[in-house]
């Protein structure tokens, strides 16, 4: 399917001059407020909205500048949408936070006072949704998040919108995603989720996925922790594989780890070659100013950012240059 005039125009709204997306990501809602309730030593309902809306205008104001883009939720961001350097696009979370709990899969649910028509209103170049998928669960469950996601696209392609699609991989039997076990299986549940969410039913945009292996147990990796899943060339291997499925341009996220092992990874991924069109980086670039925040107020975060969270968004940067334009594998001129 072909992109419309109104979809590459937000793309590029979205992207640097060389057609790469290099975006920060700050719509984390309930992990944000629990990290922040953990460093200040408070329950969770202690943290106030307000305190929620301040950590992100900040994060937003001084992280933009260098980016492309910024991704935000529309409960508690709007106003560091506002706050956000000219240059910034704006991608805007449509998904409620988490997940169902209280029915086996993980099911998604989108925010109840939200449409793609509201998202596109609040100034929004893209719509982004999360939902936790893998090919290891049951057919009935992926059934519901097929629907889910068919149905999203529809209304994205009816209001002539991006829609950006983030999958995060996850053990249906309940294992640790950070362990050695789920880093053996990661390759596959990426490479299928990437192959299933290319198909043209779905009418996504722009897939934002996991790189395909944990650099943790990469043997060699500068973040190799001493247990092995996989060598150095058969993780490239795996980046190569999981490119060459994804008939959609692909960005990577971050996934919640260190800046030093995302960066490892982005260097993974242009050893491999890979085709990929940039990153959505939240976590790793902006999470330490957690416990600065919690401890010592907005402007030591503010102080935190322009030092330790530029150096951060600028090694994720350096690390992109080899990545390529989205243009490509859209089959845009």
């Amino acid at each position: 399917m072909q992109l419309s005039a109104g979809k590459i125009k937000h793309l590029n709204a979205l992207s640097n001059q060389n057609g790469v997306i290099a975006a920060a990501a700050m719509d984390q809602r309930g992990s944000l407020r629990k990290s922040i309730a953990s460093a200040k030593g408070v329950a969770q309902n202690e943290v106030t909205d307000e305190q929620m809306q301040e950590f992100k205008m900040a994060v937003s104001k001084v992280l933009t500048p260098h980016a492309s883009a910024i991704l935000l939720d529309p409960e508690f961001g709007l106003p560091a949408a506002h706050a956000r350097s000219k240059n910034a696009g704006l991608l805007l979370a449509y998904e409620e936070s988490g997940y169902d709990n209280t029915k086996p899969g993980r099911l998604p649910d989108l925010l109840p006072h939200l449409s793609v028509k509201r998202i596109k209103e609040m100034g929004a170049d893209a719509v982004k949704i999360l939902i936790y998928y893998s090919p290891f669960d049951e057919n009935g469950v992926n059934d519901i998040k097929h629907a889910f996601i068919e149905r999203i696209g529809a209304e994205c392609e009816f209001y002539d919108i991006p829609f950006f699609l983030e999958f995060v991989g996850y053990d249906p039997k309940g294992g640790d995603e950070k362990g050695l076990e789920y880093a053996r299986i990661k390759p596959t549940v990426v490479l299928k989720s990437m192959e299933e969410f290319s198909k043209p039913q779905y009418q996504v945009d722009m897939l934002k996925v996991e790189v395909p292996t944990n650099a943790e147990f990469v043997a060699g990796s500068s973040v190799f922790k001493g247990q092995a899943a996989y060598t150095r060339q058969e993780a490239l291997d795996y980046y190569r594989k999981a490119a060459d499925v994804a008939t959609k341009p692909f960005i990577y996220l971050s996934a919640g780890v260190s800046n030093a092992q995302f960066v490892e990874s982005l260097n993974m991924a242009a050893e491999a070659g890979t085709d990929y069109s940039g990153v959505l980086c939240g976590r790793a670039t902006w999470k330490d100013g957690i416990p600065v925040y919690a401890k010592q107020g907005v402007k030591a975060l503010e102080d935190w950012l322009q030092d330790e969270g530029v150096k951060n968004i600028n090694a994720v940067n350096a690390a992109i240059k080899p990545a390529k334009s989205w243009k490509l594998k859209a089959g845009v001129a």
